[in-house]
C-alpha cells in the first residue's frame, strides 16, 4: 500500500525534470566564447562547372598539370597515311591544322584536353557541308546533355545555353555531328569521370589549407580563442564588454596587428581553442594532398616542384614517364577518336598516327634504340629501317625509270666478274 501511494508522487518528480525548460546564459561576454567541434566536411560537386570552379581555377597545382598534359599533347604531330604511304597533303590534314577560322590545331587540340581532363568528357562539333566536314569546334561539357534512346545509347545531344537549346541529331548519316569523348567511368553509361573527381579529397584538403592559412594571416596570424572573465561575478557590464570588444576589433585583428601582444586585465584569461599549425601538421598536409592531386592527374610530383628527390637524373626520368605513361596515351585516344570519326567521310584505308620521333624529351630513348638496330649485324639495312619505323629504300631508278642496282653494304661479297653484280 506504500508503494501505491509513493509511485504518483516519484512519476510527478520524473516529469518535472524532464519538462523543466533549458537553461541559458545571459551573460554579456557570450559572444566572445566560441565552442568548436568536428562536424561533417563538404566535398565539391563532382560536376563540370563545380570542378573547372574550385579546381582548376582555384588551385595552382591543378591548374598546372592541366597546362602541362594539355599543351604538351597538342604539340605532337599527326601525320595521315593510305595503307604504308605517307599523305602530307589531304582535306583531312588542312581541317586538323585549321579546324574554325579562330583557332589553329594546337590551340583546338589543348581545348580539347583540357576540358577532358577536368569534366572527364569532351565535345567536338563537325559543322558538313555536302557530307564532308568543313569546320571543327570544341564544345562547353558543362553545357552539354546527353539524350539516351530506347537502346540506352545517345540518339542525340543537346548543348543548352540559357533559354536556348541546339539538338544534334546522332541517328542521321554520314559524319556524326558530335564526336564526344569520354574518360572511363565506372558507374555512368554516359558521362566520363574526370581525374579531378578522382582525387576530391586531396583538392579539397588543399584549397582549404590555403583558405586556412589567408584566414589566419588576416586575422593577426593566431588562431582563434576565447577571453574568460574570472573576475567578481563572473560579469562584465554593458561598458566594459563593449570597450573590450571595440579594442580587439580595432588593435588586434587584421594584418597590419600581427604580432601585437593582448594585455589582459581585471581577471581576463585567454584560452585558444584551435589547434597551431605545428598541431596540424600544416605545410606536411598540404604537400601530401597536392601529391595526391599531381598523382590523379600523372604528372610526376618532381615536375611541379613538390619536395622529394629533385636531382637531374630524377627529373629526366620522371620527364620521359611523364610523356610515356600520360602524354602520349591521351593523344594517342583523341587521334583514334578521330580517326574513326572523320576518315569515312573521306575514303577507306585512311590512318592516323603520332610522329612521335618529334617529341624531344624522348631523344635519348630513341638515339639508344637507333644505337641497338645499327649494331644489329643480323639485320639489313631495309630492316633496321622497318624496325625503326621508316620503310625500306625502295628500288632505284635510272632516267629511264629502270631499275638499277645500288651499292649496299650489307649485300656479300661475289667473285669479280659476276655477271650478277656484287659489291
Amino acid at each position: 500500500m506504500n508503494t501505491r501511494n509513493s509511485m504518483p508522487s516519484l512519476l510527478s518528480r520524473l516529469v518535472g525534470a524532464f519538462a523543466r525548460p533549458p537553461e541559458t546564459k545571459d551573460s554579456r561576454a557570450g559572444a566572445l566564447i566560441a565552442l568548436h567541434q568536428v562536424g561533417r566536411p563538404r566535398w565539391t560537386p563532382r560536376d563540370a562547372a563545380a570542378l573547372a570552379r574550385e579546381g582548376y581555377e582555384r588551385n595552382a597545382i591543378v591548374y598546372r598539370c592541366v597546362r602541362m598534359i594539355a599543351e604538351n599533347g597538342a604539340t605532337i604531330p599527326w601525320r595521315l597515311y593510305r595503307g604504308r604511304d605517307e599523305i602530307v597533303e589531304h582535306p583531312l590534314l588542312d581541317i586538323l591544322r585549321k579546324p574554325n577560322p579562330r583557332e589553329d590545331g594546337a590551340t583546338f587540340l589543348e581545348a580539347l584536353f583540357g576540358h577532358l581532363l577536368v569534366s572527364g568528357d569532351a565535345y567536338v562539333e563537325a559543322a558538313s557541308l555536302d557530307s564532308a566536314p568543313r569546320e571543327l569546334f570544341v564544345l562547353r561539357p558543362d553545357r552539354m546533355q546527353i539524350v539516351p534512346g530506347a537502346n540506352g545509347w545517345p540518339e542525340a545531344y543537346d548543348y543548352v545555353v540559357g533559354a536556348d537549346r541546339v539538338r544534334y541529331d546522332m541517328t542521321q548519316d554520314g559524319v556524326k555531328p558530335i564526336l564526344h569523348m569520354k574518360m572511363f567511368s565506372p558507374l555512368d553509361d554516359h558521362y566520363g569521370l574526370s581525374p579531378i573527381a578522382a582525387a576530391q579529397v586531396a583538392l579539397d584538403i588543399h584549397n582549404a589549407a590555403s583558405g586556412w592559412n589567408k584566414a589566419l594571416l588576416d586575422n593577426a596570424a593566431r588562431p582563434s580563442g576565447a577571453l574568460v572573465y574570472a573576475g567578481e561575478g563572473g560579469h562584465l557590464s554593458d561598458d566594459q564588454f563593449e570597450r573590450l570588444k571595440k579594442e580587439l576589433e580595432e588593435s588586434f585583428q587584421g594584418p597590419r596587428n600581427a604580432g601585437r601582444p593582448l594585455l589582459l586585465e581585471g581577471g581576463l584569461d585567454w584560452k585558444p581553442l584551435s589547434l597551431t599549425p605545428k598541431d596540424m601538421d600544416f605545410m606536411a598536409a598540404k604537400a601530401g594532398a597536392a601529391r595526391e592531386i599531381a598523382l590523379a592527374l600523372g604528372v610526376p610530383p618532381l615536375l611541379l616542384g613538390l619536395p622529394g628527390d629533385n636531382t637531374r637524373a630524377n627529373y629526366a626520368e620522371a620527364n620521359r614517364a611523364f610523356w610515356r605513361q600520360t602524354v602520349i596515351p591521351l593523344a594517342a585516344r583523341a587521334l583514334r577518336g578521330f580517326e574513326a570519326w572523320l576518315t569515312p567521310a573521306y575514303e577507306t584505308g585512311l590512318r592516323l598516327e603520332l610522329d612521335l620521333d618529334r617529341i624531344e624529351a624522348l631523344a635519348e630513348e630513341r638515339a639508344r634504340e637507333w644505337a641497338r638496330l645499327d649494331s644489329a649485324s643480323f639485320l639489313t639495312r631495309d630492316e633496321k629501317r622497318e624496325a625503326a619505323g621508316y620503310g625500306a629504300r625502295g628500288v632505284a631508278t635510272d632516267k629511264s625509270g629502270f631499275a638499277v642496282k645500288e651499292y649496299d653494304p650489307d649485300q656479300p661479297r661475289v667473285p669479280a666478274g659476276d655477271p650478277d653484280g656484287g659489291q
